[in-house]
């Protein structure tokens, strides 16, 4: 059925997932994440920027896509092909070190390196697409030992056949041609599913094709907020949202608060001083922070052999409105491979809210 003024409703459940340091194991997230791998019935598109999994959570999901694979079912693996050896934060490259090649390598299933100037930074899996019962997992966990067990992340299962159709176009893109740059220019509609029997309105976008419409609406959001913002973001890069942030602290008309990674953003803000035109955003980061009294999570500074224990959420919620997916907030993000979803609903920013609380409580 679609909707008038081209919506569509697809009426599909809304589930999400939420993660934090210690409140769950690597084996929990592997059974949750081989559950919906053994659901697939006859394809099972993978999009993962990091794809590194240690025994017995890696056994775990390795053998479901064998099972899969086995029984018919057509799998394919996209992974980002030139992550960087040295992690350098104010282009927005995500730390991640080695090692997803050879895992993949390893599954024995079909694969391509997927190359681009930035990154192919997705976390999607997309599940028999063009069926009625296709669904999608996404949102800002990595499939590591380390993102599974010690950082903050949100999953998204959703349960939409033309989402589906948009994240399955979106990888082809990127399968055909080995390459991301071109990907994600297309439009989408607006798709209304449910949360605990609420609705959800969602809009889906890609970058890098929609990467410049995608930071302008985020930051025209935030500006127009009327009750509150709640940030949940390992970095604040985007000069469009420190802008908007600011502008809403300085008409003191809106409750913002929220949490993000603390040591990681000094490192950003280390970087901006040797570049001049990023000067400007040292004194906005530092503006936000004390201003709306943002929690900041010590984690551990970043090495390929410390543990990776970020907060790796990349989450804006604008009164009811939730903004998450696999951007992060930044003008690299915009020239990345990523995908964000816009989900309206009282219900849904309710649950986000609520978690939010949570680790601002435990990292102020």
């Amino acid at each position: 059925m679609v909707r008038h003024g081209g919506d569509a409703a697809d009426g599909g459940e809304v589930v999400p997932l939420f993660l934090s340091q210690g409140a769950q194991t690597a084996v929990e997230i592997a059974e949750r994440l081989a559950a919906f791998i053994s659901a697939a019935e006859r394809t099972l598109d993978l999009a993962l920027y990091d794809f590194r999994l240690s025994p017995p959570q890696g056994r775990i999901v390795a053998d479901a896509l064998r099972e899969r694979s086995a029984a018919g079912v057509e799998i394919r693996i996209a992974y980002d092909a030139d992550k960087p050896e040295q992690p350098t934060w104010e282009r927005g490259h995500d730390p991640a070190p080695g090692g997803t090649g050879e895992f993949v390598r390893n599954l024995g299933l079909p694969y391509r390196r997927i190359g681009g100037e930035k990154l192919m930074h997705h976390k999607y899996l997309v599940r028999d697409a063009g069926a009625p019962e296709a669904r999608i997992w996404t949102g800002s966990l990595n499939l590591t030992d380390d993102a599974f067990r010690l950082q903050e992340n949100n999953v998204l299962e959703l349960a939409t056949p033309l989402l589906a159709e948009y994240y399955a176009r979106n990888f082809e893109e990127m399968w055909s041609e080995q390459n991301f740059e071109e990907s994600g220019a297309f439009d989408t509609r607006i798709v209304h599913l449910v949360y605990r029997g609420e609705p959800v309105r969602v809009r889906l976008l890609f970058s890098p094709g929609r990467g410049p419409s995608i930071d302008y609406d985020v930051a025209h959001r935030v500006a127009n907020a009327r009750r509150r913002v709640k940030v949940c973001s390992m970095l604040l890069n985007s000069g469009a949202l420190l802008a908007a942030l600011n502008d809403v602290l300085r008409d003191d008309q809106v409750e913002v608060d929220g949490v993000y990674d603390e040591t990681q953003m000094r490192g950003v803000l280390k970087q901006w001083e040797t570049v001049p035109r990023n000067r400007w955003k040292i004194r906005a980061v530092e503006t936000i922070v004390e201003h709306a009294h943002l929690a900041g999570k010590d984690s551990t500074p970043y090495s390929p052999a410390t543990p990776h224990d970020f907060m790796h959420n990349k989450v804006l919620i604008v009164d009811d409105l939730v903004i998450t997916g696999s951007y992060n907030f930044s003008h690299s993000a915009e020239l990345n491979a990523e995908n964000i979803l816009m989900l309206e609903s009282p219900a849904l920013a309710a649950a986000y809210s609520e978690y939010v609380d949570e680790l601002i409580r435990r990292y102020r």
